[in-house]
């Protein structure tokens, strides 16, 4: 297939997003009741979703310690994904900068920009809103993470964007319509979803054309780099500090978290979207499948 086909249908794809996100695309200062009262005996989460549920841990907790559980593993999840926006925001202006601002797909980058702003401050208010600490990644993950922003090309740039992105995206749909999760959860949910939905499309086809362009040498590389990624979420989406809030030692909530048969089935069903995609596209192998397994989001069969 020529360059100028490919360009053609990145273009038209390109243009359909556009499109899409003038006609759906929403203010959370304006959609979000942000004043509402929390409604008492209503989940953060789905309570089956919590990382401790059905375990001893959880049996000895009363009704409000599980309600606030859930209160910080929602706030942790939404800064995961603040904090993996923020990257993406980084990578998609860099590549911007190198393209020509009257095509479509350029443009579409922009947009994205601009949602993703949105996002962010929605995710923070949220955050400020629960009254949680920020919860985010530290140490070697925080350096990753600052090193992607600067480095990430290709497909190990969008391959990562995409999984943190699908996997929220997974656990929101859920969220959103469930009638026992809070209200101020829920909506913030469906808006993310709705605009999520085109960032998705988009990364899934970009990542398939830099896939065409690249060398074997190369995506060697990158499966390690996306294992990494994948490693990351897995392990960081609920981060071990939210159990302080309920009494519970950080460490003894961990390990309960990565024994608990419902968390790792959470996960599992969490992933299974973007897993399937990108073990399609050959990027999940080699070295980076140990990190994979170890993230909780690869079946041990796969």
């Amino acid at each position: 297939m020529s360059l100028e086909v490919l360009m053609t249908d990145r273009d038209r794809t390109a243009t359909r997003l556009l499109r899409s996100s003038a006609e759906h695309s929403y203010d959370p200062e304006v959609e979000i009741d942000w004043d509402a009262p929390f409604v008492p005996g209503k989940y953060f989460v789905p309570p089956h979703r919590s990382s401790l549920y059905g375990t001893p841990l959880w049996e000895r907790m009363t009704e409000e310690q599980r309600i606030e559980l859930t209160k910080h593993e929602v706030a942790s999840i939404a800064g995961l994904g603040v904090w993996f926006e923020t990257i993406l925001m980084q990578l998609l202006i860099r590549e911007y900068f190198k393209q020509d601002p009257t095509a479509p797909h350029a443009q579409y980058a922009l947009t994205e920009i601009a949602d993703e702003c949105r996002h962010s401050v929605m995710f923070g208010r949220m955050i400020a809103r629960l009254g949680a600490p920020l919860y985010q990644p530290t140490g070697v993950n925080q350096w990753l993470g600052k090193w992607i922003a600067h480095t990430g090309v290709g497909p190990r740039m969008y391959a990562a964007i995409l999984i943190a992105e699908e996997i929220l995206d997974t656990l929101q749909r859920e969220a959103m319509n469930d009638e026992n999760v809070q209200p101020l959860v829920r909506m913030v949910s469906r808006i993310h979803v709705v605009e999520e939905a085109r960032h998705v499309r988009y990364a899934r086809e970009e990542l398939a054309r830099q896939i065409r362009a690249a060398g074997r040498g190369r995506l060697a590389f990158d499966k390690v780099v996306i294992g990494r990624a994948a490693y990351l979420t897995g392990t960081r989406l609920i981060d071990p500090r939210v159990y302080r809030a309920v009494g519970i030692d950080p460490e003894e909530g961990r390990r309960a978290a990565r024994a608990n048969p419902h968390h790792r089935e959470t996960m599992r069903w969490a992933g299974e979207r973007v897993v399937t995609f990108l073990t399609d596209l050959d990027l999940i192998g080699g070295p980076g499948t140990a990190l994979w397994h170890a993230s909780g989001l690869l079946p041990r069969t796969a």
